[in-house]
Formats: structure tokens, C-alpha cells, sequence
């Protein structure tokens, strides 16, 4: 249970107390991020006070009684306080900041983990047309999604990813990368896609349909596509989903058939059109084309009504930008379809690489593009992904190739991984520069010391400040399964290591006192162990020495 749950759950008990009943939900704790405001504050006696028709404050003395006689026997605060005009502060006990350390060494790799929800969750993502090489702007759905996948993992959920290939012959741009491949025209062409025609020009001889011979080309495409997402990005998809199934399996067409069976379909100047505006949508929205052909919307309904079917309790998609306007006709689609689980769309923001001051732009349609390969080669894995993942998706990333390159502590990722290195060397410098506690390590196993070392000896303000970062973990966890802003672990990371970095500066580890150096050594393995799992959520290195 996460220090802040715990908080609430002693504040629900002093509700009932008072007489009120609260959903434990409702109840907001927040970590300080001042110290003077104590380590979790809450403002429930401002939600409370239209309830109860009194004064926040005197609300917020009532409570903060009944608190101080549960802490009697929970004994998690050393004290509260009332702030303003009607803030509650906690101050969280050494002892209980104590604990902690050792929870954290027995859990390891479980630390921050939360017990199964037994819910399944598709996040699908990247799923870029196979009409050439990922880009700038498919890295940022590329990292996010992987993240975010492993964090609803870490959150308890039952999670699956998927990639959804639009290689449908009746696409549109699949026929026209097939009209590029046939010569008739120069869409999407780059000195990448003139290579690929040129592997498959002998096949191409025989084929005079440009939905042919784009289906062709588009295959060669995500073969080399799914490698680099594999072996370069080193993202593992649970499923490759090929739109072209769709129509295979005449999904499109029995989808087509349910929503025109609702009622809610007419015809239009030879097209069918869907009557979405009936749900608040600004137009209806057209399911058929004059020629026949199914829209990008059809597919769509089609492809997440057979998601439902496989059993998912909640859909995230992360689409880009351009595919705003497309969300709500695709959500009254399902609706009508007796979809009622959520999909939950997230959008990424344009990517921008900046060089020495200066933005570079690009268009894929003009094959006037940066290739995401070349972005990882020139700046390495761990540091494309930490980039991407600092900024919200709902704001355009500036990504700055100088700072990307530079091997200091002003580049966050050597930041982090250099504390990560220098947590791995103090064990070492213990086993070759403390004669005194080498003698007694000899006897005795050093996991099993630093286990049942005396954590009552953790009083330094700045140990004690490295503790309140590291519960806070788990918490950084249950926020970013809720509401994805999955930026919020990169930032925590650098916290995390700059409080450590106070800690070891101001708290010598190693010294003749063997008490004081196995109880801070306990400290270092369990920010080590924090850092470690922070670090392959955001799939980066945790190197041991550099």
C-alpha cells in the first residue's frame, strides 16, 4: 500500500469519526513540494465544506483531532497541522521513513508493483502507413506507447500491444505507392523506397494494378519496419494486425451491415453516409464512398469492434495529431454498435529536431524525411527515448540534437546512469578499501547485513529527504496508469537522483563506524534498486560501471 493510500484510509476512519461517509477516491493527498508544508497535505476540508456548511478551517481542526487519536496507534506521523485557511499537513515519523528502506530491499524488483486488477488493456501504437521508414514524429508514439504499456504491467493490468499494418488494397495510399512503384507518379518516394522498387522490379513487371503493387511494396516496407522496431527500438508487439484481414474476413462488410441495420445509415449522392451528428458530432460522416469503397472511418469501427471481440476491457490508441476530427465519429460508431468499455485516444504533437539553434522541418508525402534510424544512431537508444519522454504528448517536442550528444551531467541520461554506476561502486569500494568491515564480510553474506542492518540509524535530514523520495515511487506508478502523463517518471527520475546526490555529498557511506556504513549502504541498494526499475520502465541501461 502506497504511503498516500495510507494517508487516506486514516483519513476516511477520522470522516467517520465526525459522522461522514467518503468514497476513499474522492479523498485527495498530494506529496508537498515544500517542506515547510510537510510531506502530504490534503484539502478535503475544502470539499467538504459546502457538504457540512462550515468553515474549512474549523473543519480542518475537527479533522486533524480525530487524526492525532488514530495516530496513536498507526504511529505514521509525528505530527499535523492546519495551514491557511483550512490545509492539513502530515509529517511522516523517522520510524515509519525507516521501514520503508527495508520494505523496498524485501520487495526488489516488486518494489512499485500493485497487485493484479485482472483487466485487459490493448494499447496499440506506432501503426505508421508502410509507405517508407519510421520518422522523427513516429519515435514519440514509439517510446510513449512502450512505456506506457510497462507501467499499466507495473500497475497490475493485463496488458497487450498491438500494431495495426494498413496494408489494404483498396487503401488509398496504398495505391498510391503503388502508382509510385509502377512509375506513374512520385508519392512518398525516397532514396529508401527507390531501393525497395528496385528489389521487387522483377515481380513488378507482371502487376499493372497499383493496389497490387502497392500491397507488394507495402509488405517489403514492414518487413524492415518491424525489424527496426524489434532489434533498434527494441519494442516487442504482442500482435501485428493486418488490415487487409479486415476484408478477408468480410468484417468491413458485416460492420458495414450492423450500423446500417440501427437505422442510422442513408444514402447521399450515391454514398452512405452515417447519421453521427445526432450524437453531437459538428456533420454525419461518410461510411461508402460514391465508388464503393469503405472510408478510413468504416475500417476503423470495424477494426476496434473485432478488438472488443477479443476481450479487452479498455482500448488505448495513440494516433497522431492530424487524426483529431476522427475521434468522435469513431466513438458513436461503437456506441452504436453496443460498445460500451471506453477507447481512449491519445494524440502526439508534432517533433521537431533542433540543430544548433535552428528547427529542421520536414514532410513525408515530399519524402523529405528525417529517418528515426538515423536519430538513433547519431544520439544512441537510451537517449532518443529519455528525450521523447520528457515532454507531454499534447506539447510540440523541440529535440535538442546538442544536448542529445553531450557526454556530461548536463545530458539527464549520462545524469542518471552515472548514479546509477556510482550506487554499483560503493559496494565495490567497501570490499576492496575497508579492511575493517572486509574481515567481517568474509564471515557473513553482505545482502543479508544490509537486510538486518539498524535502519533506527537513518536520521540525517538529507537521508531521511532520499527516503520520502523513494515511496513516493509507487505512487509515481498509480497516477501515470490513470491518467498516462507519462512524463512524469523521467522527471521523478531526476529528483530521485538529485536527492541521492545531496545524500551522498553530505553522508559519507563508507566509514569505520560498520552500524552507519551497512544502514546507509541498505540506503544506496534501495535507490538502486528504484533507479533500476525506473530506468527499464523508460527502457534504459542500468549500467554498472562508466
Amino acid at each position: 500500500m502506497t504511503t498516500r493510500k495510507k494517508i487516506r484510509e486514516i483519513l476516511k476512519k477520522g470522516l467517520q469519526k465526525m459522522g461522514v461517509e467518503l468514497v476513499l477516491s474522492k479523498i485527495e493527498v498530494f506529496a508537498s513540494e515544500k517542506e515547510e508544508f510537510g510531506d502530504y497535505s490534503t484539502n478535503l476540508a475544502f470539499q467538504l465544506s459546502r457538504l457540512l456548511k462550515k468553515e474549512p478551517k474549523e473543519i480542518a481542526l475537527k479533522l486533524k483531532k480525530q487524526i492525532e487519536e488514530i495516530n496513536q496507534k498507526e504511529k505514521i506521523f509525528e505530527r499535523v497541522e492546519t495551514a491557511g485557511n483550512g490545509f492539513l499537513n502530515f509529517y511522516l515519523t523517522r520510524n515509519y521513513l525507516q521501514r520503508q528502506v527495508k520494505e523496498i530491499l524485501k520487495q526488489k524488483s516488486k518494489w512499485g508493483s500493485f497487485q493484479s486488477k485482472k483487466k485487459k488493456i490493448q494499447v496499440e501504437f506506432i501503426s505508421a502507413n508502410p509507405t517508407g521508414l519510421l520518422h522523427l514524429g513516429n519515435g514519440r508514439g514509439a517510446f510513449f506507447g512502450d512505456v506506457l504499456a510497462k507501467i499499466l504491467e507495473k500497475a497490475g493490468y493485463q496488458v497487450e500491444r498491438e500494431y495495426f499494418i494498413q496494408d489494404a488494397r483498396e487503401g488509398a495510399q496504398i495505391k498510391e505507392l503503388g502508382r509510385t512503384a509502377l512509375g506513374q507518379n512520385q508519392a512518398y518516394l525516397t532514396d529508401y523506397l527507390k531501393e525497395k522498387i528496385k528489389e521487387i522490379r522483377p515481380k513488378l513487371k507482371k502487376i499493372k494494378d497499383p493496389a497490387q503493387a502497392g500491397y507488394l511494396l507495402a509488405h517489403q516496407i514492414q518487413k524492415d519496419i518491424k525489424k527496426f522496431i524489434e532489434q533498434d527500438l527494441k519494442i516487442k508487439f504482442n500482435r501485428w494486425f493486418f488490415e487487409e484481414s479486415l476484408y478477408q474476413t468480410s468484417q468491413i462488410k458485416k460492420t458495414f451491415q450492423t450500423l446500417k441495420s440501427s437505422k442510422l445509415v442513408y444514402q447521399k449522392e450515391g454514398a452512405f453516409w452515417l447519421k453521427t451528428s445526432q450524437f453531437g458530432d459538428e456533420k454525419d460522416r461518410v461510411l461508402i464512398r460514391q465508388d464503393g469503397s469503405p472510408t478510413y472511418l468504416l475500417v476503423d469501427i470495424a477494426y476496434h469492434f473485432n478488438k472488443f471481440q477479443r476481450g479487452f476491457d479498455k482500448v488505448i490508441d495513440i494516433w497522431g495529431a492530424d487524426h483529431q476530427g476522427h475521434i468522435q465519429p469513431l466513438k458513436i460508431g461503437l456506441k452504436i454498435l453496443g460498445i460500451k468499455k471506453p477507447v481512449e485516444i491519445l494524440l502526439t504533437q508534432m517533433v521537431h529536431l533542433k540543430e544548433e539553434g535552428k528547427l529542421i522541418k520536414f514532410s513525408k508525402r515530399k519524402g523529405q524525411i528525417i529517418p528515426l534510424k538515423w536519430l538513433i544512431d547519431e544520439v544512441g537508444l537510451d537517449v532518443a527515448r529519455f528525450f521523447y519522454l520528457q515532454k507531454s504528448l499534447e506539447t510540440q517536442l523541440e529535440f535538442d540534437l546538442g544536448l542529445a550528444k553531450e557526454q556530461s551531467e548536463k545530458n539527464p541520461v549520462f545524469y542518471l546512469q552515472y548514479a546509477y554506476a556510482r550506487m554499483n561502486s560503493i559496494v565495490n569500494k567497501l570490499k576492496t578499501q575497508n579492511s575493517k568491515l572486509k574481515a567481517t564480510i568474509q564471515n557473513s553474506k553482505l545482502k543479508t547485513m544490509i537486510q538486518n542492518s539498524r535502519l533506527e540509524l537513518l536520521i540525517h535530514p538529507d537521508e531521511l529527504r532520499l527516503v520520502k523520495q523513494l515511496i513516493r515511487f509507487p505512487e509515481i506508478i498509480e497516477d501515470i496508469a490513470q491518467d498516462y502523463q507519462v512524463q512524469r517518471l523521467p522527471k521523478y527520475s531526476l529528483d530521485l537522483v538529485a536527492s541521492f546526490h545531496r545524500f551522498y555529498e553530505s553522508c559519507r557511506v563508507i566509514s569505520d563506524n560498520q552500524n552507519l556504513t551497512l544502514v546507509r549502504l541498505a540506503l544506496v541498494r534501495a535507490t538502486q534498486i528504484t533507479l533500476k526499475e525506473i530506468l527499464e520502465l523508460m527502457g534504459l541501461r542500468a549500467p554498472e560501471k562508466m
